[in-house]
């Protein structure tokens, strides 16, 4: 189970293929990693936007909702001893940081 990571300029089609054209970023490294520490979320029962992302399908975040999400990595940081996991949320952050700068954007978070 993994999670990729796509910034997107506008909404990305459902298509794969079709979905090549607005990707403007992407993050493939750290998928299992970003699983586990997203999925303790849910486990812990712990509110936000992160925790509602799926790591089996597929969730897309617009660009204010990327800004609430961003606010939320420090305290996940906080719980996250492991190194593959702190790195995926470094990761994250970038990207959420990103996709809160970018007008019109979106995070798709693609679940196995």
């Amino acid at each position: 189970m993994g999670i990729d990571l796509e910034l997107h300029s506008g909404r990305p089609a459902r298509s794969w293929r079709k979905s090549r054209a607005t990707v403007l970023r992407t993050s493939y490294g750290h998928g299992d990693a970003l699983a586990d520490a997203l999925g303790s979320l849910r486990l812990l029962g712990v509110p936000g936007r992160l925790a509602a992302v799926d790591p089996y399908g597929d969730t897309v975040m617009n660009e204010q909702e990327a800004a609430a999400a961003l606010q939320e990595i420090g305290r996940l940081k906080q719980r996250c001893g492991d190194e593959h996991q702190l790195a995926a949320l470094d990761d994250l952050a970038a990207m959420l940081g990103q996709c809160a700068a970018t007008p019109g954007s979106y995070l798709w978070f693609a679940g196995d």
